[in-house]
């Protein structure tokens, strides 16, 4: 996925100003790929620029007021094209992994905290997912687009769940290690 198919994504959702659109960004799109609110910005010009977007007219003057987008003909088209291409599934680069295999070579002292802090932080991600499909994917209202946008949450949420049992199973083997020395 490129940041400019993801913010085509988000202005065909809802045509939105930047600022709406990085907060809007960081509450759902975010979740699985991540932008800075400059990054975003700098793309916005860049599709404007290409004739993907364009800004909204704006009543009265514009100076000082926010600038709202919406996507051209040129820019559905475009991320029409995208979608139906065939992409291939990337590598797993994450550097947790990395640092395991190191320790198996160098030793785990202090790994244990740093495992407990990730399992942590994936327990809260995996609570803030399920919020999410409660409140925003109740049982019966699932429907089209939303049965998409639900799928996307699912595989969120399974990418969660493993890392919360896998983490867990790891600070166990790490515990017996650690308490029983080879």
């Amino acid at each position: 996925m490129s940041l400019p198919h993801a913010i085509l994504t988000a202005l065909l959702e809802k045509p939105s100003s930047g600022l709406e659109l990085t907060r809007r960004f960081d509450k759902s799109i975010g979740f699985f790929w991540s932008a800075t609110h400059q990054q975003i910005y700098r793309e916005l010009g860049r599709l404007e620029t290409a004739g993907l977007i364009r800004t909204l007219p704006q009543p009265g003057p514009v100076r000082g007021q926010k600038k709202e987008y919406d996507v051209l003909p040129a820019g559905r088209a475009e991320l029409e094209r995208w979608t139906a291409a065939a992409g291939e599934p990337k590598s797993i680069r994450e550097p947790l992994l990395l640092r395991l295999r190191a320790a198996a070579v160098v030793g785990t002292a202090g790994l244990d905290a740093d495992l407990a802090r990730h399992l942590a932080l994936h327990r809260a991600q995996l609570a803030d997912y399920l919020e999410i499909e409660q409140r925003d994917f109740p049982p019966g209202r699932a429907a089209g687009e939303n049965r998409l946008q639900h799928a996307v949450l699912r595989a969120g949420i399974g990418l969660e769940t493993f890392w919360v049992e896998w983490l867990t199973e790891t600070l166990a083997a790490l515990s017996m290690e650690q308490s029983n020395p080879s």
